[in-house]
């Protein structure tokens, strides 16, 4: 997914030399920032008498470089889809042993045998939503049904767009009525120059200020995942969500184990404990974001069963795709479009 925070570590002496005396078996998390309650992880450790290494990373891109030129081993990664489609086909994961992980039974089917991982062979659901529009309507007009909203020079300077390729690309393309997982340049190109038309329009490009900017009704409107506007909206009850007709992205963040993994079996108990729907559920309740865990949310508060972007719409999913890894010819196009977007006045 897809969020910046600073690297948190749950185990301090753990990077000090080592925690003295200390020789219980320790568990590696490599996850996205703020996207888990530390207080589970706390309680894991002392319900499996372990310890844990946390460490968060800001993209799916950043996680790739890392294993690929890190001597640091982990034992639990959270990549979105795409990216999990990558580091199967490049042979980095270990096949999760499914006896290890009983509540994989209680995740919802729709979240099971996706293309990225056909049989779940080696990833199990966490977190999942959909890329939108929240937006202010004491502050917009209009109504918020389409990608058209962000390029209306009305809301000139009001206006939040992800600093992310793929996202504000994908808003791009699917506004033009294209895939957001494109492949002609010629599609590509269009996309480009829609964005450097908008930018004039936009107010800035974030990242998770985005979150504090909307809940103090600093800007109008703003390209969001679901699950930060659903925290936002828990904060601000006037905001509102909305997936344009076009089509989005549905994003699948998922459990894996890499093939170098020093404790496999641990890290498959730390993925079925965070699937227990207890836990699952107030953990959705701290990160914001839904799991495909029906038992976890019927659990959850009517503020958050009734919220649009916590949970989302058949509808919505139904006209959205996922990323795919696309080809690297194909991701220098995209990067060779956005650093013109960049760069453009």
């Amino acid at each position: 997914m897809k969020r910046i925070l600073v690297v948190f570590l749950l185990c301090i002496p753990l990077f000090l030399g080592g925690c003295a005396g200390d020789d219980r078996p320790v568990l590696s998390v490599y996850n996205w920032g703020d996207y888990i309650d530390p207080d589970l992880i706390a309680q894991f450790e002392d319900e499996f008498d372990c310890r844990v290494n946390y460490e968060t990373f800001t993209s799916n891109e950043d996680l790739y470089v890392k294993l690929k030129n890190s001597t640091d081993t982990y034992d639990v990664l959270v990549p979105s889809d795409y990216m999990i489609e990558r580091l199967i086909n490049e042979d980095m994961l270990r096949p999760i042993n499914k006896d290890n992980v009983p509540n994989l039974s209680i995740i919802e089917p729709q979240a099971l045998n996706l293309p990225f991982d056909p049989e779940n062979t080696y990833s199990v659901p966490y977190f999942y939503g959909v890329l939108g529009i929240l937006y202010n309507p004491e502050m917009v007009s209009d109504p918020v049904d389409s990608w058209d909203i962000l390029w209306n020079d009305k809301y000139a300077s009001k206006i939040l767009m992800y600093d992310s390729i793929r996202d504000s690309m994908g808003a791009s393309l699917s506004r033009l009525g294209f895939s957001m997982n494109e492949t002609s340049e010629a599609n590509i190109n269009a996309a480009r120059d829609a964005l450097i038309k908008q930018k004039p329009l936009v107010m800035a490009y974030v990242t998770d200020n985005v979150k504090n900017l909307m809940a103090t009704d600093g800007a109008a409107m703003a390209l969001v995942y679901s699950g930060d506007a659903a925290i936002v909206m828990d904060e601000n009850n006037k905001l509102a969500f909305a997936v344009p007709k076009e089509g989005s992205n549905v994003y699948y963040d998922n459990f894996v184990i890499p093939n170098n993994s020093k404790n496999p079996e641990l890290a498959e108990s730390f993925i079925n404990y965070m699937l227990t729907p207890e836990i699952a559920a107030r953990n959705m309740e701290y990160v914001g974001f839904s799991a495909p865990n029906p038992q976890a949310i019927s659990l959850m508060d009517d503020n958050w069963k009734n919220n649009t972007a916590f949970n989302i719409q058949v509808d919505d999913l139904a006209r959205s795709e996922i990323f795919v890894d696309l080809p690297n010819n194909i991701l220098e196009l995209y990067n060779k479009a956005w650093t013109e977007v960049n760069v453009s006045k």
